[in-house]
């Protein structure tokens, strides 16, 4: 008997520093689309020629001393129980900062794809999953409480991967702080394991993105053309294989003249740790067609999880 109790101490003094050591997602706390809208923070963006309205994130947190208090309350929340956050208004800042250092480099010619304000964002925060906050206020004579929605969003591919609502008790003078954090605890724990699984899908089998193929005009040849025994298409498909996790991907689309990869999943870190994104890994695609075939490429990004490599020049 005391054997099998020393044994099972041993047992937990293992596993628990594994668990403390387990991976959390970075989190970044933004007012929905919804919210914002409302509210009247939104702002219009030309999308190649479409005008397409997003959410004034800069706007709405210069404005609102209510989104203050929401985000705060939320990141502490979040923060108390172990889960990574990027703050919204130091990423917004950063963002700025960055817009006024491309304005000053001369940029070189090509065709580019556009990239809107919320895709630029996200490249700033790099944020595992944003997290969108909805909340009203009710008001019944004295008494007041806060109805809420939470939503986790994979920041790649947009997709929600957690979900929280509900309405907290009616109170009485009570400050939006308070109001917020009675309606969010009973909540809380469920919807982190939810973003936590989400998490721990990725760890095990990749980080979902899109590829994309396409070639220039320019290029002498074209994805049905043979290097080293077989069609460039062909080639570039093996290397996807070999370069996902467990060779998770679809071809949703082949032609000669462009290919589409789809639920493509890539390595969450490198063999040295390091966070592998959409861009750093299509880079290892660009290096192999010019190293095995002689080919340049140009990769173009739109958001974090979409990666376009354009091939027969830069």
């Amino acid at each position: 008997m005391k054997k099998l109790i020393i044994t099972t101490i041993l047992v937990i003094c293992s596993v628990l520093p594994a668990l403390s050591q387990a991976k959390k997602p970075t989190i970044m706390v933004v007012p929905s689309d919804l919210w914002c809208n409302t509210n009247g923070y939104m702002m219009e963006f030309d999308n190649q020629g479409t005008r397409v309205k997003l959410p004034d994130y800069k706007r709405a947190m210069q404005e609102s001393a209510d989104l203050m208090v929401v985000i705060s309350k939320i990141n502490e929340l979040m923060t108390q129980r172990g889960f990574p956050l990027k703050n919204l208004e130091s990423s917004l800042k950063s963002l700025e900062i960055e817009a006024a250092e491309t304005a000053m480099t001369s940029s070189r010619s090509g065709a580019e794809l556009s990239e809107s304000p919320i895709d630029k964002l996200k490249n700033i925060a790099r944020a595992d999953i944003w997290i969108q906050m909805t909340w009203t206020i009710n008001t019944m004579g004295p008494r007041r409480s806060v109805t809420f929605v939470l939503q986790g969003l994979d920041a790649y591919t947009d997709k929600q991967v957690a979900g929280a609502s509900g309405t907290g008790n009616q109170l009485i003078a009570t400050e939006l702080p308070i109001m917020l954090e009675t309606a969010v605890l009973s909540h809380l724990d469920n919807f982190n394991g939810q973003l936590q699984q989400h998490f721990d899908d990725m760890f095990e089998n990749g980080r979902e993105i899109t590829l994309r193929i396409r070639k220039w005009d320019s290029f002498d040849g074209d994805l049905m053309t043979e290097y080293g025994g077989d069609e460039l298409g062909f080639q570039i498909e093996n290397w996807v294989s070999d370069n996902t996790v467990q060779g998770r991907f679809s071809t949703a689309d082949a032609s000669e003249n462009r290919m589409i990869f789809e639920q493509v999943r890539i390595p969450l870190y490198d063999t040295n740790n390091r966070a592998v994104d959409a861009r750093t890994w299509v880079r290892g695609l660009q290096r192999y067609l010019k190293d095995r075939f002689m080919i340049d490429s140009r990769i173009t990004m739109r958001g974090l999880g979409q990666a376009t490599l354009t091939v027969g020049e830069k």
